[in-house]
């Protein structure tokens, strides 16, 4: 069994780690991504709505407490932090792809467990990102202080001040705070948590193949990173509900990275155990074994 090389002139990747299994794909295969999670979707049935419900619920509970805790002003960066954390989030539904990839009926209980597969690797990836988002959280309390230091931090407050200079310049530095964020951990996490699921591989070295493969793929994974914010911005405008389908598409969308291709296979399928249909998404960027 051989690793499929990038080739080409003057390659500015050659000699970083990973870089050598980093297959280069196409913009017109991003759709086919989609495709093939809405196809896994219908075959898994009620469990990946299930699981996409679940998480819309816990979205409910979260906006109600802090509503209730008079804290309303934090809903705007905690939707900013689920996208932060999807891609764990998703890690049971790349149990169900795989499940239905593999024949089997695809189970809750095995979805709800996932993290079991590599269990050290994905629970550090899990703390890892979670102190991401409780620092995203505090630059966003920071920032406001920043620039209301007269004002409380409150929901009210801010809307009082949302279309004066101050509001407006803080809006702007907001979101370019927050699309920074955004990229650093999509670069860090779009193939990450599906190649810890399919193998034990750790979180560092996980994280270094994924910025490989968005380095070598540069144009594909915005048009893909840009897909992910159209399907879960769609399903967030309908108050949190169409979640229960968006989270599911793009997540099996993720699913599987494919295995090296066999000897003498060249492209296409190669590589993948019989009975296992090679389907486009960001993590055939890969050929590792």
């Amino acid at each position: 069994m051989t690793h499929a090389h990038h080739t080409g002139p003057a390659d500015p990747l050659a000699g970083l780690p990973y870089a050598d299994r980093v297959r280069t794909v196409t913009t017109a295969q991003a759709l086919g991504w989609l495709r093939a999670g809405w196809m896994d979707l219908r075959a898994s049935g009620w469990v990946s709505l299930a699981y996409g419900a679940l998480f819309v619920a816990i979205g409910f509970a979260l906006t109600g407490g802090l509503v209730l805790a008079g804290m309303a002003y934090l809903i705007a960066p905690m939707i900013g932090a689920f996208l932060l954390i999807a891609p764990l989030l998703a890690l049971g539904l790349y149990r169900i792809s795989k499940d239905v990839e593999e024949g089997r009926r695809p189970s809750l209980w095995r979805a709800l467990t996932a993290w079991r597969a590599n269990p050290y690797h994905i629970l550090t990836a899990g703390l890892i990102l979670m102190l991401y988002v409780m620092i995203w959280a505090r630059m966003n309390v920071v920032a406001f202080a920043l620039f209301f230091p007269h004002e409380a931090i409150a929901l009210d407050h801010f809307v009082a001040q949302m279309f004066s200079l101050d509001g407006l310049v803080f809006t702007a530095f907001i979101t370019a705070l927050g699309f920074a964020f955004a990229a650093f951990a999509f670069i860090t996490n779009v193939t990450a948590l599906p190649m810890m699921m399919d193998r034990p591989v750790d979180a560092f070295a996980a994280a270094l193949a994924s910025a490989m493969a968005v380095l070598r793929n540069p144009r594909v994974m915005a048009l893909w990173a840009g897909l992910i914010v159209l399907v879960t911005g769609a399903g967030l405008l309908t108050g949190f509900l169409g979640l229960v389908v968006a989270l599911p598409l793009v997540g099996h969308a993720s699913w599987p990275p494919p295995r090296a291709p066999k000897r003498g296979g060249g492209g296409g399928g190669g590589g993948l155990k019989k009975g296992k249909t090679r389907r486009g998404m960001p993590a055939a960027a890969f050929s590792l074994a």
